[in-house]
């Protein structure tokens, strides 16, 4: 399909549980920040009528995009697929950009007998149930290889799509970006943020932000931190998310005896507080694709501990921007945290490297250039 003429219409699909992550804030910023006259973008969530934590319309992302939610009373609901068609119709939709296995498969049906044009970018697949292992991801993969054109966030991710048989001339490496204007510290305001988390004088607080879901692998986290604890670090953890898996982790606490020393805040809608009272970030995830959370901790200048999974070496250079470890390696974990906490000067110059790399290299709007791109080389196809 050509394009006689701006702007292009987009519908930006995304299914979702809960309150989303980090990809819902590049989705919903994206398209806040598109130029109307040459992009016309439309934010179309799938919301499940069972899921009662849904958030998506709370964040505030979602402020002034054209946001449209479609309700579906099941998993496998097919009625939406003719609420999807007339979206489409009365948009004049001109690209589908699917976000997770969910909303491809609907972007690929869609594309069907009507010239839209299917695209996607490929988050990663983290989930660990098995059909999401067994039916959902590679079936996910096999369509995938029916669109036009595949972003994949990290090269981690297009080795995974091309060896799924996605051809790698249709796949383009397109990292996540941050807005660094929004994500500046201001130091006055870190004495009051710390009293407010009870964080004590001198008190080392280690920060964690992210679904509490098994792919984050959290109980790693409170059993380094228990351990860390025992070596006579005054510290004090800081969890910010909310997930399937809350209880089991607050149980895990307390059996770890860890008391007010860790601190589950659930979600937070604006975690740059947090950063302010932070002395490091840790991620300790089995599986990720580019994540957010450690693009923001290095735009704000916080000391970043990551494992070494997904596209996390394309945006940490190890010992340089952060601290990379094996995944599910406590003892590594535990060394990481405490060689920060022993040499804070060496911590900071890592983190003013990764606040300069962010700078350079991993920019929302240099983001959303190379995005738009691929819409305007699809229309002219």
């Amino acid at each position: 399909m050509k394009n006689n003429g701006w702007p292009i219409r987009i519908l930006e699909l995304r299914s979702v549980w809960g309150s989303g992550g980090g990809p819902d804030k590049t989705i919903l910023l994206g398209t806040y920040r598109s130029d109307p006259k040459r992009y016309l973008v439309t934010a179309c969530y799938i919301r499940d009528a069972r899921d009662p934590n849904y958030g998506i319309e709370s964040r505030p992302e979602r402020k002034n995009i054209d946001y449209v939610e479609v309700v579906e009373q099941n998993s496998f609901d097919i009625k939406i697929l003719r609420q999807l068609r007339t979206l489409v119709r009365d948009r004049c939709i001109q690209v589908i950009h699917s976000h997770d296995y969910k909303t491809d498969l609907l972007a690929w049906l869609l594309s069907i007998g009507t010239g839209v044009i299917p695209l996607s970018t490929a988050h990663g697949w983290s989930g660990h149930s098995w059909k999401e292992l067994k039916v959902y991801y590679p079936l996910d993969r096999q369509i995938l290889r029916l669109f036009h054109r595949v972003i994949a966030v990290s090269k981690d991710i297009k080795k995974m799509l091309s060896d799924a048989g996605v051809r790698p001339e249709k796949i383009l490496v397109i990292p996540n970006g941050i807005d660094q204007d929004l994500y500046r510290k201001d130091p006055a305001l870190t004495p009051r943020i710390r009293s407010e988390l009870g964080i004590g004088p001198g008190q080392i607080a280690i920060g964690a932000v992210g679904r509490l879901e098994a792919e984050k692998n959290y109980p790693l986290l409170l059993k380094a931190f228990s351990d860390v604890l025992e070596r006579s670090i005054d510290a004090k953890l800081i969890i910010a998310g909310d997930g399937s898996l809350k209880c089991e982790l607050l149980n895990l606490a307390n059996e770890l005896k860890l008391g007010e020393r860790c601190c589950f805040l659930g979600q937070v809608s604006d975690v740059r507080r947090l950063h302010h009272a932070m002395n490091m970030l840790v991620m300790c995830s089995d599986n990720e694709g580019s994540p957010n959370t450690v693009l923001e901790a290095m735009a704000l200048g916080t000391p970043v501990i990551a494992t070494d999974v997904g596209g996390l070496s394309d945006m940490v250079r190890p010992s340089i921007d952060g601290l990379l470890i094996p995944k599910r390696n406590k003892s590594a974990l535990v060394e990481a945290i405490t060689g920060i906490v022993e040499k804070p000067a060496e911590a900071g110059r890592r983190a003013q490297s990764a606040c300069l790399r962010v700078e350079q290299e991993f920019t929302f709007d240099a983001r959303m250039r190379r995005v738009e791109s691929v819409y305007c080389d699809l229309m002219s196809n």
